[in-house]
């Protein structure tokens, strides 16, 4: 394979000298789904996190971050993050907010720094997997130095 090209999710963690390893992966258009990433790198669901962006009723964006093999509740979400009401914003606008686009939208290296939530179930992993900031590539690194890095919150916002 080619050198990979370094993402702002990179650049970032670079810069903060956090340790992480670059994973290239083939994806389809057709089908961004989190299973064909972790099966494609042989990896458990479990350690790898799907990014998730939000708009409360006050306008606040919100990200959130989850296994692939989990459903966000969004009226966990909502009480996590002190709002009311929480929805997913529509594709279209998450070039816009965040920098990425679909399928290649990392919690590290957006646009704007938002207040990112983990779900809990990251605590029972060592490492983990978000996207790098492009598809066809994840990041993998120590979970503890994610949540620390992004200062987000750890709680239960699945089904």
């Amino acid at each position: 394979m080619s050198e990979i090209k370094k993402t702002n999710a990179m650049r970032e963690l670079t810069a903060a000298g956090i340790e992480y390893t670059a994973l290239e992966y083939e994806y389809d258009e057709n089908d961004l789904d989190g299973h064909h990433v972790a099966d494609y790198l042989n990896l458990p669901y479990e350690e790898v996190f799907k990014t998730l962006v939000t708009r409360a009723d006050s306008k606040n964006i919100y990200v959130f971050c989850l296994s692939v093999d989990d459903e966000l509740d969004l009226k966990k979400a909502a009480k996590l993050a002190g709002e009311k009401k929480i929805d997913m914003i529509p594709v279209k606008e998450i070039l816009n907010l965040t920098g990425y686009i679909r399928g290649g939208c990392s919690p590290v290296g957006m646009k704007k720094k938002y207040k990112t939530f983990f779900d809990e179930m990251i605590l029972l992993v060592d490492d983990v997997s978000v996207s790098g900031g492009q598809r066809g590539l994840q990041i993998r690194m120590k979970a503890e130095d994610l949540i620390n890095y992004l200062g987000a919150e750890v709680g239960d916002i699945t089904h």
